[in-house]
This record gives C-alpha cells, structure tokens and sequence, in this order.
C-alpha cells in the first residue's frame, strides 16, 4: 500500500484473485482439470494452425480464418490460464495492479478480435454456400487479408481507449478480486474514482463488439439454412444441417455468455452465476472450437493423415539412417591377406 499524493488514502499496488473460492481441498483437482484443458487446447490449436500454414490445400478463405482463429484462442488462453494453474499450485493469488491491467487489456483484445472474426467466417460461408458463384471473386486473398486486419485493428483501437480509461482509476482499497482473472467489471467496482465514464464506455463498446456481429452471425446462417432446405438429397442435407447447429451452438454461446456479462446490470445475484458464464468464453470455447470449426472436416482430416503419413517416413528414414551409422564394421582379421587388404593404400 502507498499513501496518495494529498490525500489521506491509501493507494492499493496490488489485487487479490479470490478465484473459485477457499477450498484446499479443491485445488488439486482444480490444477489438474485446467491443466489437461490447457494443454488439450493447445494442441489441438497449434495443430489446425500449423496445418493451415504448411498444407497448400488449406489455402482457402475458410481456412485462413480458421487459422487466424486458432491463434486468437492459443494466445487468450495462454493470458488466464497458466496464471490461475500457478494459483492453484502455489496458492499465491496476487498480482499486481499493473498486472492486473494488462491481462484484461491482452485478453479483451484477443476476445473482441475473435467476436468480428467469428461474424466474417459466417459471412463468408454464406457466401460460399448462398453466393458460390460470386464466392471466388469476391473472398479474393486482398479482401481476406483486410477482412482479418479489420477484426484486429478494430479491437486494438477499441481496447486501447478502454485501457486509457481504466488507467487513470484509482484503487483505495479493498483489492479483492472475486473472479478467476483481471476481468473488468469486478476491476472498475474496486476503485475509488469516479467510474460514471468507463462504466458508460464499457456499455457501450460491449454492444458494438457483441451485438452487431452476433445479429449478423445469426442473418448468415438464416440464409444458409434456407439454402440448405433447397437441398435435394437428404443425407447432404442432414450433415449440412449438422454442422450449421454446432455452430450456432457453440456461437450463442460465446456471444450469449459475453452480452450477459458485460451488457446486464451489475447486481449481487448475478455476481457468481458471471464467474461460471467466464469460464464459457475464456476455457470452454477455446477448447470447443477446433473440433467444432476444423477437425471435423475432410479436408483438416486429410491434412493431417498427410502429415502423419510424412512423420512416419521422416521417423522410418531417421531410425534406419541411425541403423547404419551405428552398424559395426567387419573386419576380417583371420584371412590370409587381412593385413594386406587393411593396408592396402599405404
């Protein structure tokens, strides 16, 4: 604690992240749960990423997103989770308030990017699935490239601002955070400045990140699913059918939990109930969306049975290079001209 300049307060440096609770007993498990999310998550991740990158089929509009979308999920879980995983391990909740800032400054930017990200991918399978024959011409690698630009830079700007705004808060004390992360809304409750402003901001950026692209998400996959229905055979139709309700699911989901959040009044009786819908969109969805959005499909299928193909040639040629170079020479030290033949060339 530091005292306030002409003020007879105290200045809070650092938070405390009550997280899921007092319970020993618990954390343990806690550890081990978040740890196998973890490192399943980014796995998974890091596989439909580098299989985006290095297979020439992949090379798609669909795909490009999708690796885009990878990387925003490898990068927000790796802002909450190895911190908490420490947490559950140490027992050491604190982090400082300059920490504190920049976690939710990193993982609301990577967040908001992926709430436009996922607004252009159902753009873009409307056009692929209502528009094909415009699709090509118009989902060009110029236009793709802006697309994902777009989603970044909106968010950076957007958070930047936010961030300009938090910063200049003052936290007096208590500095117990009850949540799992720096998340904003418990953040801006513990100040004692006047929070009229960035409360008023946090409002108003929340429906514009969440609310126009979830209400567009949901337009394209109307239309979608109404050219769906034109289909003719009926086992296309099923599996159509199949993927568009998994992705609705899993995007009503995400912005669903978002907009509750950050959108509805903060009361008491929600303060738990938000602890629970965080964990949807900073662990589930990460970890839902690869096998969701890629590890379904055939061409990610196929992708990966190449490079599975290619390790075990590269492993096969390893083992038998290392055969060889570890082989024993035979020296044929019994034979009547063994020394001749040994020296030879002197």
């Amino acid at each position: 604690m530091e005292k306030g300049e002409g003020e007879n307060q105290t200045s809070v440096t650092e938070f405390v992240l009550m997280g899921f609770g007092n319970l020993p007993e618990l954390q343990i498990l806690f550890f081990l749960l978040f740890l196998v999310i973890y490192i399943v998550t980014m796995a998974a991740n890091t596989l439909i990423l580098a299989l985006v990158v290095t297979d020439q089929h992949l090379h798609t509009p669909m795909y490009f997103f999708l690796g885009n979308l990878s990387c925003l999920e490898i990068c927000c879980n790796s802002t909450i989770l190895p911190r908490m995983l420490a947490s559950f391990l140490t027992g050491d909740r604190t982090i400082s308030v300059t920490g504190c800032i920049v976690q939710f400054y990193l993982f609301g930017f990577l967040v908001t990017t992926e709430c436009y990200l996922l607004a252009v991918m159902s753009f873009d399978r409307y056009l692929a699935i209502c528009k094909p024959l415009h699709y090509v011409t118009r989902m060009n690698g110029r236009f793709c490239i802006q697309l994902a630009a777009g989603s970044w830079l909106s968010s950076f700007i957007v958070l930047t601002i936010l961030m300009c705004l938090v910063s200049q808060l003052a936290f007096c004390g208590p500095n117990e955070i009850d949540h799992f992360f720096c998340d904003l809304t418990p953040v801006i409750n513990l100040s004692c400045s006047d929070t009229s402003l960035v409360t008023l901001a946090t409002l108003i950026f929340s429906s514009i990140d969440t609310v126009p692209p979830f209400l567009l998400t949901l337009t394209s996959y109307v239309y979608i699913v109404s050219t769906i229905l034109s289909i003719s055979s009926t086992s296309g139709r099923q599996k159509a059918f199949s993927t568009c309700s998994s992705h609705l699911i899993v995007v009503t989901i995400f912005y669903g939990t978002l907009i509750i959040v950050y959108m509805l009044p903060n009361t008491g009786a929600l303060k738990a109930p938000n602890k629970v819908f965080s964990v949807f969109y900073t662990v589930l969805t990460p970890l839902i969306n690869p096998l969701i959005y890629s590890l379904r499909n055939k061409e990610v299928k196929g992708a990966l049975r190449k490079f599975l193909q290619k390790y075990r040639v590269f492993q096969e040629i390893y083992l038998n290079g290392n055969k060889s170079n570890h082989r024993p020479e035979r020296h044929h030290l019994h034979g009547p001209n063994s020394y001749q033949s040994k020296h030879a060339k002197f």
